[in-house]
């Protein structure tokens, strides 16, 4: 596991850990669906998923550690979907849902 690179260009406020963690979404219409987690940060993340979803829809992603979170759909493109979290991954725990989604 790397500690992707700052990208100030997108607006960012802070660096994402690449990720390669399966795990499922509930989407807006109660459809569960498989996801791929492909990075994290305390925040937010990005995963891939064929799935149509549109921005400002609100996914209940579930995530080792945590359980189920609530993500903001901020932008999709191509099957990427970029979410922001309703609430942080606290500090504590964040190392420990890294650590989950390596092993």
């Amino acid at each position: 596991m790397t500690l992707a690179a700052l990208n100030l260009s997108d607006g960012r406020a802070e660096p994402r850990d690449e990720v390669h963690h399966r795990c499922r979404a509930m989407l807006a219409d109660r459809r569960s669906v498989p996801v791929l987690v492909v990075n994290l940060s305390p925040q937010g993340l990005m995963i891939r998923s064929d799935a149509p979803v549109s921005v400002g829809e609100w996914l209940r992603i579930t995530l080792p550690v945590m359980g189920e979170v609530q993500a903001a759909v901020r932008w999709a493109l191509g099957g990427r979907i970029g979410c922001q979290l309703e609430r942080a991954i606290p500090g504590g725990q964040y190392h420990a849902v890294l650590g989950a989604m390596a092993g």
